[in-house]
């Protein structure tokens, strides 16, 4: 709707907020009354209350915990997509009895097998968060779709920065120069993890981007880089940029979100200013992890393990059950050599938060590092059945394996990783070496 002109004055006055004409009158301006209002179009005559296109197309939903309200995604209901990806869906909101493949059968029943609707980038964001392989292929798809709502792209550009590779990149440098602001922010997140060394010739443009999003995100993109660094000719244009980045975040000053974020950018320009802000972060808020973590990060930076271990528990009273202090705490206490505290905080932040891979990943090696080798391959098992494609696992599993002797799994392991990654030679080095020791050994 937003792609064809409609605007929010369009169906609501625009002092009161009221419906401009009563029940489904708003819809029915543009959508054929004797092609929607009707019952071979929603197929529920016999419903005990009567139905409106609200009713399946913008289901009621609570926001912000108290506030209901029709969702206004304008979604043609999909019990299909509820099948396989467990997301919710208009028909089962009313027959909750019922299960999603039920309705998914009735649906197609009515309207055949080849449902429409507009959002149809679900599986590629489902895959992503559930780090299966095919996710960057499905996030390219989506970002490179200009049928696409360009909201959906930029979150699929956003996605990409953990999934960055020479096949993808060049969906990053187009998103830069797109008419939508939103995409080229995106854009500009895809590109975070790539060195910024490589960056500035195709980012620096965005300095001067119309648009003061874009143009603070690539200042904060390219804050690392050293004045002396910046080609002469960018440094006025960085510089402004970096100036309405800090009086942006200034405006939130009275959030911890702010203050932390402005933190994070002195960090990055190594200005000494970054610990106060960080601090000022957690006088607002202690439960505000970010800001301890960051700080407590900024401590180790500074050689200064011991206080960024006191900031992390003071935050980790105000806020016991956040398995990132837990983490970070872990990793301190670990360059503290206390191993075995450390083991302790890293059991827990993956009791916590047993999705986040990284955290059970650290737990292990450092389980592995201890001496307690079956339980760390026990750690890490675990999670592989949860992130089967994550990277930093199946590597720790290849290595574990060949440290112990066991040649079959450390080349099951590694034949999975060579599957994620098909370009890459030294994966698949490493696959004919384990086949030729697996062999080796069978002969003996």
């Amino acid at each position: 709707m937003f792609a064809v002109g409609v605007t929010c004055s369009d169906c609501h006055e625009p002092h009161s907020a009221k419906l401009r004409t009563p029940g489904d009158g708003a819809c029915l301006q543009c959508h054929a009354p004797d092609k929607y209002a009707a019952v071979t179009h929603h197929h529920h005559a016999a419903a005990n209350q009567a139905l409106g296109c609200g009713s399946c197309h913008m289901p009621a939903r609570t926001y912000m915990v108290i506030d209901q309200r029709h969702d206004h995604s304008f979604r043609v209901p999909r019990p299909d997509l509820s099948v396989t990806l467990g997301t919710p869906n208009a028909c089962n909101g009313c027959h909750a009895e019922k299960s999603p493949r039920w309705a998914a059968s009735v649906v197609e029943n009515w309207f055949g097998a080849n449902r429409k609707g507009v959002q149809t980038y679900g599986a590629a964001f489902y895959a992503a968060w559930a780090d299966q392989a095919v996710a960057a292929t499905l996030l390219a798809a989506v970002a490179a779709d200009g049928n696409t709502p360009a909201i959906a792209r930029a979150t699929a550009l956003t996605e990409l920065a953990s999934r960055v590779s020479p096949q993808n990149l060049d969906l990053a440098r187009a998103g830069l120069s797109d008419p939508d602001p939103m995409i080229r922010i995106g854009a500009l997140d895809m590109l975070e993890n790539v060195p910024v060394g490589q960056l500035w010739p195709f980012v620096a443009p965005l300095l001067s981007d119309p648009v003061r999003g874009v143009r603070i995100r690539a200042a904060s993109l390219l804050a690392p880089v050293p004045t002396a660094n910046q080609p002469e000719a960018d440094r006025e244009r960085f510089e402004r940029a970096a100036a309405e980045f800090i009086a942006a975040q200034q405006l939130s000053a009275d959030r911890p979100e702010g203050r932390t974020a402005l933190g994070s950018f002195l960090v990055r320009r190594l200005i000494t200013d970054a610990e106060a802000e960080y601090k000022a972060g957690l006088r607002l808020s202690l439960q505000y992890a970010p800001a301890a973590i960051n700080l407590a990060d900024l401590h180790r930076q500074l050689g200064r393990d011991a206080e960024g271990e006191n900031v992390l528990r003071a935050a980790i009273s105000a806020s016991p059950q956040d398995g990132g202090l837990h983490y970070a705490l872990g990793l301190t206490l670990t360059r503290l050599k206390q191993p075995d505290p450390a083991l302790m905080e890293f059991r827990r932040a993956t009791e916590l938060e047993p999705d986040r891979a990284r955290y059970a990943y650290v737990y292990a090696v450092a389980l592995y590092s201890a001496g307690h080798v079956s339980d760390a391959m026990t750690v890490l098992k675990h999670s592989l059945t949860q992130h089967p494609v994550d990277r930093d696992t199946l590597q720790a599993l290849v290595g574990f394996s060949q440290a112990s002797g066991d040649i079959s799994g450390a080349l099951e392991y590694a034949a999975r990783l060579a599957w994620i990654s098909p370009d890459d030679q030294g994966l698949a080095h490493l696959v004919e070496e384990l086949r030729r020791q697996a062999v080796k050994s069978n002969a003996n």
